[in-house]
């Protein structure tokens, strides 16, 4: 269970204004332990003097801690360089600005994620593949190997198929099963909720793990080569007139 009102309380304390803030990492993808921390994930806005002074504020907030019983870790970009993000074909940002776990959000964070729409592209498959391919090592080079990182490449592998295929971020592991259909991921998804992903997974395990991470390498390849969308984002237009019009509001509000 999510205790939202005290992660609400957390996000009322940001030095600056918030256009959302949503939870990422094990709650989003569906397979949180008992003693998983909460990601906290946003974009704060700069007010104007902070933006065009010499004396410029932060770029990002990170913030680590256990606040109120609960171990938190909140990470937020300013606008301008979240929006930047959106264009360099980057998938963190995007599961995070469409996450469903919204702890806070406004009329913009709306609308940014229907420009964002028009930022997605075919090339996005890079970024899911990079990051599998770097889970795997992490994976491989465990002794003995945990179920955890096992989790993160299906996570990543999975979703960037189904992005190449749909145009749709969906970062739940459960949901993506549905269609995936992986009958060793249920499995694999309840020793790490129970707690036992340290358990050590044998040499057949391995073996069986490699051959499927590598089928599910080349199926996200091929949807990579088959996928219907846009070659470039067209959403950068949009984008800046957003921010434009939130560093506006923002002086006005001053």
């Amino acid at each position: 269970m999510i205790p939202l009102p005290l992660l609400k309380k957390h996000i009322e304390q940001h030095p600056y204004h918030l256009v959302f803030a949503t939870i990422s990492g094990a709650h989003l993808y569906g397979f949180p332990s008992p003693d998983s921390d909460f990601d906290l994930r946003g974009v704060h806005l700069l007010p104007l003097k902070e933006v065009v002074g010499l004396k410029t504020g932060p770029e990002t907030i990170e913030k680590s801690g256990v606040r109120d019983g609960l171990e938190i870790d909140l990470v937020t970009h300013e606008a301008k360089k979240f929006f930047s993000m959106l264009l360099k074909k980057n998938g963190y940002v995007l599961e995070q600005l469409f996450s469903p776990l919204i702890v806070h959000t406004t009329p913009e964070h709306d609308e940014l994620k229907e420009i964002a729409k028009d930022c997605i592209t075919r090339h996005h498959a890079h970024h899911y593949l990079g990051f599998a391919e770097t889970q795997w090592k992490l994976f491989e080079k465990e002794n003995p190997p945990r179920v955890k990182p096992l989790l993160y490449v299906y996570r990543v592998l999975l979703t960037g198929i189904h992005l190449m295929q749909t145009g749709a971020v969906e970062a739940n592991l459960l949901r993506l099963n549905q269609t995936a259909t992986l009958p060793y991921l249920d499995d694999l998804i309840q020793r790490k909720i129970g707690g036992t992903e340290k358990e050590r997974l044998t040499e057949a395990d391995l073996g069986f793990h490699r051959r499927e991470y590598e089928r599910l390498r080349n199926k996200l390849q091929q949807a990579h080569k088959a996928s219907v969308l846009p070659e470039a984002s067209r959403g950068s237009a949009a984008l800046h007139e957003l921010l434009v019009r939130l560093r506006v509001a923002t002086t006005q509000q001053e």
